[in-house]
């Protein structure tokens, strides 16, 4: 039977790519600083305004899925893939419950 597998090695399983996008979720929050920094330097940029939120769409989505396909490999040749996983659904939940917590207290 001929295999019709495109990529080899541990990018061939579905739950690295899972995960990848689970640590991009959960990451997403820590990376909107660089992200806030980036679109205040597109504000000076000689990139058209109509083409701006494209750029920064795009370069966030890109940055955030980098971060968390390293971050799934890192974590599943330590601990596993599915382990990796499950740590990135964690860390989904701890965000959301930060996220939470700090809407209801103000800077006083």
């Amino acid at each position: 039977m001929q295999s019709y597998e495109v990529i080899g090695g541990p990018l061939a399983e579905p739950a690295i790519w899972r995960g990848a996008l689970f640590w991009a979720l959960a990451l997403y929050i820590p990376l909107s600083g660089p992200l806030a920094r980036f679109e205040k330097s597109l504000e000076s940029s000689p990139v058209p305004e109509s083409g701006r939120q494209g750029v920064l769409i795009a370069s966030s989505l890109l940055l955030a899925m980098a971060v968390g396909l390293v971050t799934q490999l890192v974590f599943s040749w330590t601990l596993g893939p599915e382990w990796a996983s499950s740590m990135a659904l964690i860390g989904i939940g701890w965000s959301l419950l930060l996220l939470l917590s700090d809407n209801g207290q103000e800077d006083g």
